[in-house]
């Protein structure tokens, strides 16, 4: 039965069945097509999942946000914690990748959740030389409650229209080929 549903979603996936709104999008479905390695665990949804509309606290400033400002553009999202060893390994990659990347049409965007406390947060960045990731925060987890975050670090790949269109579990080497390769099929960028 497992075998069987790994070859319709395969077979949804190659012709192309990744949806956003009304939208078909080939380059999700080629993005999947590509994924080795860490990118592996990177597994894309058939039909968008909607996320949160909780809000999280913008860094320094004690400010609040949603998800909702963020679109019209792709997101990577990623949940993590000062306390987490893998989140400390994998940070550095996310910050390459928002160098890379980021701007106007994709955006790295971090949200440690749970009991962190800005302070900790800062010097966290600052012991793994990462300084143009944002330090926001989801103290009481409403946020990653609510997009059904269990374990970190755990990314999620949000589309301009809102939608989280694959998530990621576990720790993963975003600075990698690969997954540049996935980022610039999905952004319908010719590769560098």
């Amino acid at each position: 039965m497992k075998n069987i549903v790994s070859a319709l979603v395969y077979t949804a996936l190659s012709l192309g069945a990744i949806t956003v709104g009304t939208t078909a999008h080939a380059d999700l479905a080629a993005a999947a097509e590509m994924r080795d390695g860490d990118m592996k665990k990177l597994v894309f949804h058939a039909t968008p999942q909607d996320t949160s509309d909780a809000a999280f606290f913008l860094e320094d400033d004690g400010g609040t946000t949603t998800l909702e400002s963020y679109r019209g553009k792709y997101v990577l999202l990623n949940f993590w914690a000062t306390w987490c060893a893998p989140c400390r390994v994998e940070m550095p990659h996310l910050s390459e990748l928002q160098t890379e990347f980021g701007g106007d049409d994709f955006e790295v965007l971090t949200i440690a959740t749970g009991r962190n406390s800005p302070t900790g947060i800062k010097k966290f960045f600052e012991e793994i030389g990462v300084d143009n990731l944002p330090r926001h925060q989801d103290p009481k987890q409403a946020l990653a409650s609510e997009m059904a975050i269990f374990g970190l670090p755990i990314t999620v790949l949000i589309d301009p229209e809102g939608k989280e269109v694959a998530r990621l579990r576990g720790d993963a080497d975003w600075a990698s080929d690969n997954a540049k390769a996935i980022i610039e099929t999905i952004l319908a960028r010719a590769p560098s």
